[in-house]
């Protein structure tokens, strides 16, 4: 029987578990806590497919059109027609499995506009989209789990992979309860860890999203790409502890933005944009609200208490609790935030990396979403990835066994009792934590340009080379202390990638690179060798074939 292993528990690695295990495959998913704690939950405005009782005029080949346009033609047209075309069958396999969508009076799904979308085909469940399917696919899994086809490893954490001669062959985890490392073979791995929020401090992204995988994996010869295409979302409110998100759904069911100008409201996306400004795309917006330089507020009060309750409960909710307003009686101050992750680990149309029988799938992998991302495309693009990453696991022949590992076991434990110790240095790693995420935002924010980008990069490279010879604290938590050195290559990497696309594009913009080039209109590649960065542009299509 084969024996797969899922790294992460949100809506791609569950929904690859459930095919895998459906197919009689035995796996393994790991994550260091329920998923329903999974970033999966945030998701809120919905799901985009053109379905058979579409709006009038919608096609799928008008979704797949709007898709890369949104993407500025950096997504491969196989890959994104393949997630279109998906999309009525996802959709109707979620209702089947119990999704409880938003209908109207007659019992038919509704759908609502969302940005850089040419017709209203985002599906929804109020505004909270996510936690429904997470819901749905959490039942599904506990079928398999009862059947013995599925084991829930929790409170355990990726810690490396297991390759040799290009060959993935298994895993290091750290299994918290123990402090202690142990390794897992399979015939194939799957990465679903999400995006790299908390590398930027507070973001609208669960903080167990770090980028320490995708960073390790890095390291280990796993290339990288599009890193440098960072979604910031237009609206969100600040809290103590976060960015809290104001979904899209606001924007779509006819939210206004604007601004004050001698205590008059000016509508500055619908004056510049037309009477579709509030739905341009999250690039758009963002660098609208940034450059204006003042207060920005979201209008939807004129809606009324009554539809808010039925359209944005859990809109209205989130900002009664965590900011005290009242969007039924007054405008939401908002304000662009880090919100998802276009690039990611590199990936072929079968979602499997440069590392044989090693797979990425939803956002921790880089395929449909090009330079920008549509709302709404996520979610799709999360359950189709897994899908695509199982089917072609399912039709592979079982792997000839993997090789020992021992000695690379023994390793790794011996270099995690050395971060137990008293080391010496003048920072803590809490510091370089709190450091790397200013750098992060400030250097790599909205708007970027060469000196800033070369700021971020001098004081990464600096902060990596003390990384072995940090003060360990022993009230941080044993993943803070690993995790460090590669999330750190992994912020130099994004930033790399930053320098080296000078043009803007999308979700990238350079202040002093404002036009799009051509010579850029590739994805970019970048790889790690002997702490060598090297980056490159996919003109070859190599992650498309």
């Amino acid at each position: 029987m084969k024996n797969v292993i899922v790294i992460g528990s949100g809506i791609a690695g569950m929904t690859c578990a459930v095919r895998l295990a459906e197919a009689g495959v035995k796996v393994t998913v790991v994550s260091p806590f329920p998923s329903e704690r999974s970033q999966s939950v945030m998701a809120a405005g919905g799901i985009n497919g053109v379905l058979t009782d579409c709006e009038e005029g919608d096609s799928i080949s008008s979704h797949i059109e709007d898709t890369l346009r949104g993407g500025c033609f950096l997504a491969g047209r196989k890959a994104v027609t393949g997630l279109c075309e998906s999309a009525e069958g996802i959709i109707k396999h979620l209702e089947n499995i119990g999704t409880v969508f938003s209908v109207d009076e007659n019992g038919k799904l509704m759908r609502r506009a969302f940005g850089g979308q040419s017709h209203r085909r985002t599906y929804y469940c109020g505004s909270a989209t996510g936690k429904h399917i997470v819901s749905a696919l959490i039942m599904e899994l506990r079928r398999y789990e009862a059947a013995g086809m599925v084991e829930r490893r929790l409170w355990s954490c990726f810690y490396s992979a297991l390759i040799r001669d290009g060959k993935c062959y298994g895993v290091i985890l750290f299994d918290e309860t123990k402090a202690s490392l142990v390794s897992l073979t399979a015939d194939a791995v799957v990465m679903a860890v999400g995006g790299q929020n908390s590398m930027f401090g507070k973001t609208t992204g669960s903080t167990q999203c770090d980028g320490y995988s995708a960073g390790k994996l890095f390291t280990q010869g796993v290339e990288l790409k599009n890193l440098e295409f960072i979604q910031y979302h237009p609206t969100t409110v600040e809290t103590k502890q976060k960015r809290m998100l104001i979904s899209e759904a606001v924007r779509g069911e006819g939210g206004r933005l604007f601004c004050l100008e001698n205590g008059k409201r000016i509508y500055f996306m619908e004056d510049k944009y037309g009477p579709q400004g509030n739905l341009m795309t999250r690039d758009v917006i963002s660098r609208e609200i940034d450059a204006l330089g003042r207060e920005v507020y979201l209008d939807i009060t004129f809606l009324g208490e009554k539809e808010i309750d039925k359209r944005l409960p859990e809109v209205r909710e989130l900002c009664l609790k965590y900011i005290n307003l009242d969007i039924a009686k007054e405008p939401i101050p908002v304000a662009p935030s880090v919100h998802f992750f276009m690039g990611g680990i590199a990936v072929n149309l079968n979602h499997e990396t440069n590392i044989e029988n090693l797979f990425a799938i939803g956002e921790c992998a880089s395929m449909y979403h090009g330079a920008n991302r549509l709302g709404g495309n996520s979610l799709l693009a999360a359950q189709y990835s897994g899908i695509v990453a199982a089917k072609e696991i399912i039709q592979r022949d079982t792997g000839a066994g993997a090789p020992d590992f021992s000695a690379e076991l023994t390793a790794e434990q011996g270099r995690l009792n050395m971060l137990k110790a008293d080391n010496s240095s003048q920072f803590p790693v809490t510091y370089i934590r709190d450091m790397l995420a200013e750098i992060m935002q400030s250097d790599l924010g909205i708007s970027r340009d060469e000196t800033a980008l070369e700021s971020g990069i001098k004081s990464i490279d600096y902060y990596i080379s003390v990384a072995d010879s940090i003060k360990y604290d022993s009230s941080v938590a044993m993943h803070e202390l690993y995790s460090l050195t590669a999330i750190l290559h992994l912020a130099r990497a994004t930033l790399t990638c930053a320098l080296n696309r000078r043009e803007s594009r999308g979700a990238h913009y350079r202040a002093d690179y404002p036009d799009t080039n051509d010579t850029f209109a590739y994805p970019s590649i970048i790889s790690y060798d002997g702490g060598k960065y090297r980056v490159y542009l996919d003109k070859e299509h190599k992650y498309e074939s």
